[in-house]
């Protein structure tokens, strides 16, 4: 191992990719890259125009520490205290869920109902978590009426915190309550509703990855016995408070479209029910129209 005044950008970074490779944590190089620029304050890209920079002690201190706390699992956005999402940064703790590029379509499909239209749109997001779904479509559509809710006070004050963040604050209305409890269907019809809500079973929720069950809230995960408990009682309500025409929109998981159809046709609320595939060709968005 080369001494200290040895160490350039381009060695930690070959050293690095190795040891996380041993650890076999995913994506190695990239995780050498994004930790080590975010201890420079730099961007990745620099990292190689600049790769025979040395380090100073101070410097190897903190990149140190940062390699050890995701040698232990620590997901990166933990380490580094934010996530991209939608070309936007959101600052992430462990009371909310890491935005994922998954959830990236369930906001290109909200994105093609929320259409150019003579009055603005009323649009809830039911556990914002981050707040990365409705501020991704604010930002797109900012002309219309934006409402976020989670039952966790503290995911509420970061998913505000991020919008704020990335100036949108005023264009998202955010509360805290537990899924549509907090409001009156007869007062507060809307005319699209979205959600990210937890459907992972219960059982599976043990043999998932460190990263995911050691360090992410299990509220924001556990979907309940078959994973459906959320999606479930979503479908059930959730036309009371849309408007004629409006749109409920859920994530899913990659294998309960069959299962959320039978739901959704049980329930003889919605029409036009449609499934939308992510970037891995899964079925990830649920979207139906109530009639």
């Amino acid at each position: 191992m080369p001494r200290k005044h040895e160490w350039d950008i381009l060695k930690l970074l070959k050293w690095t990719t190795s040891y996380f490779k041993s650890l076999q944590i995913d994506s190695p190089r990239m995780t050498a890259e994004v930790l080590l620029a975010h201890c420079l304050k730099t961007e990745r890209i620099d990292l190689y125009l600049d790769h025979d920079q040395p380090l100073s002690e101070s410097e190897l201190s903190k990149f140190k520490a940062l390699i050890k706390r995701r040698a232990k699992r620590e997901p990166v956005a933990h380490v580094v205290g934010s996530k991209e999402f939608w070309s936007m940064d959101f600052e992430v703790t462990k009371d909310v869920l890491i935005p994922r590029p998954d959830t990236e379509c369930i906001v290109e499909a909200s994105l093609s109902v929320l259409t150019a239209s003579d009055f603005p749109r009323r649009v809830l997001e039911l556990g914002t978590g981050s707040g990365a779904i409705v501020a991704a479509l604010s930002s797109e559509r900012p002309h219309n009426l934006f409402f976020a809710s989670d039952n966790s006070l503290p995911a509420v004050q970061l998913a505000k915190k991020n919008a704020g963040q990335n100036a949108l604050a005023d264009l998202i209305h955010f509360f805290c309550a537990d899924w549509l409890t907090a409001l009156n269907p007869r007062t507060s019809p809307f005319d699209i509703i979205v959600s990210n809500p937890p459907y992972i079973p219960t059982p599976v929720i043990a043999s998932l990855a460190p990263e995911i069950r050691k360090y992410e809230p299990l509220i924001a995960l556990d979907g309940g016995h078959d994973g459906l408990a959320a999606i479930r009682l979503l479908i059930g309500h959730a036309h009371l408070w849309l408007k004629k025409n409006g749109y409920l929109l859920l994530e899913i998981g990659h294998d309960q479209k069959n299962r959320v159809k039978q739901i959704m046709d049980d329930t003889l609320h919605y029409e036009d029910i449609k499934f939308i595939k992510d970037y891995a060709g899964h079925h990830r968005v649920v979207q139906a129209k109530k009639p």
